[in-house]
C-alpha cells in the first residue's frame, strides 16, 4: 500500500508529502487525526516546500550581489534611517501599489544592503525580482539596440515586479544611453516597482544623465509615487574598521 501511494506521490510531484509520510503516520498511530486535520496537515507542509523552493529559484535568479535581510542592517550605525519605515515597506506593500523606492546616500552608507534586503522578502513571497547596477543595464540595454532586440529587452525588464538598478550617479550616461534608460522607467511606470540607490541629489540628475530634459522626465516617473530614503553618517562598510580603530587607541593610551 505504502509503495503504490508513493508512486502516486511521485506522479503528481508532492515530494514533501512522500518525504514525511512515514513520520507523520508513526507520531499519530497513538491518536489517529481527521481525514481532514490530516490532509491539511499534509497539504500546507507541501505548500510550504513548494514555496521556499520556489523562492530559493528566484533569489537565485534575481542576480543578487549579496544575501542580506533587514535584520542584518545595523540602524543603530545609521540612525537617519527609520527601522519601523524600513521593516513596513518589508510588508511588500509598495509592490502591490505599484510604488517605488529611491535611496539617497553616500557611498557606503547601506543602500545596497537595504534594497537587497527588500528584495528578497519580495522573492521570498515569489514575485519576480532583478537586481542589476545601472552601469551594467546601460551596458545590456546599448547591447540589445545594436543586435536590434532593444523591444524585446525593454519588455523583459519591463516585467518583473520589482526590478532594482543600483549605483546611479557613479558613471555618467551618455546621452543614447539616457534616453534608453528612460524608455525603460517609462515602460514600467505605475505597473510595476522600481527601487533605486544614488550617490547623487536629484538636483544634480541632469549631469548624470547627460540631458536636463530627460533627467527631469525619469525622476517625474520615478519620484510620483515613491518612498525616498535619504542616508547620512558615516560609510556602512567601514564602521568595524572604526570600532576596532578605536579600540586600539582606547588600548594605546591606558
Amino acid at each position: 500500500m505504502i509503495e503504490e501511494l508513493n508512486k502516486k506521490l511521485d506522479i503528481l510531484e508532492l515530494e514533501k508529502i512522500k518525504e514525511i509520510l512515514p513520520d507523520y503516520i508513526h507520531s499519530t498511530s497513538k491518536k489517529i487525526p481527521t481525514v481532514t486535520e490530516m490532509l491539511n496537515y499534509l497539504i500546507s507542509e507541501e505548500i510550504k516546500s513548494k514555496d521556499s523552493k520556489a523562492a530559493e529559484g528566484i533569489i537565485k535568479s534575481a542576480n543578487f550581489p549579496f544575501r542580506k535581510t533587514i535584520d542584518d542592517y545595523d540602524f543603530s550605525f545609521q540612525p537617519s534611517v527609520s527601522e519601523n519605515q524600513l521593516r513596513e515597506l518589508g510588508n511588500l506593500g509598495f509592490i502591490e501599489n505599484h510604488e517605488n523606492i529611491i535611496f539617497v546616500g553616500n557611498p557606503g552608507t547601506g543602500k545596497t544592503h537595504l534594497a537587497v534586503s527588500l528584495g528578497i522578502e519580495a522573492a521570498k513571497h515569489r514575485n519576480s525580482v532583478y537586481f542589476i547596477t545601472c552601469h551594467n543595464l546601460m551596458q545590456k540595454l546599448n547591447k540589445a539596440q545594436k543586435e536590434n532586440r532593444l523591444d524585446k529587452q525593454l519588455q523583459h525588464l519591463a516585467q518583473y515586479k520589482l526590478l532594482i538598478i543600483d549605483e546611479i550617479g557613479y558613471l555618467p550616461v551618455d546621452h543614447q544611453g539616457s534616453n534608453l534608460f528612460f524608455q525603460l522607467i517609462a515602460r514600467r511606470y505605475m505597473t510595476k516597482s522600481t527601487i533605486v540607490t544614488t550617490n547623487m541629489p536629484f538636483s544634480r540628475w541632469g549631469e548624470v544623465f547627460s540631458d536636463n530634459t530627460l533627467a527631469s522626465a525619469v525622476l517625474d516617473r520615478l519620484l510620483h509615487y515613491s518612498y525616498i530614503i535619504r542616508i547620512t553618517g558615516n560609510s556602512y562598510r567601514i564602521k568595524d574598521k572604526i570600532v576596532e580603530s578605536d579600540s586600539r587607541t582606547n588600548k594605546y593610551n591606558e
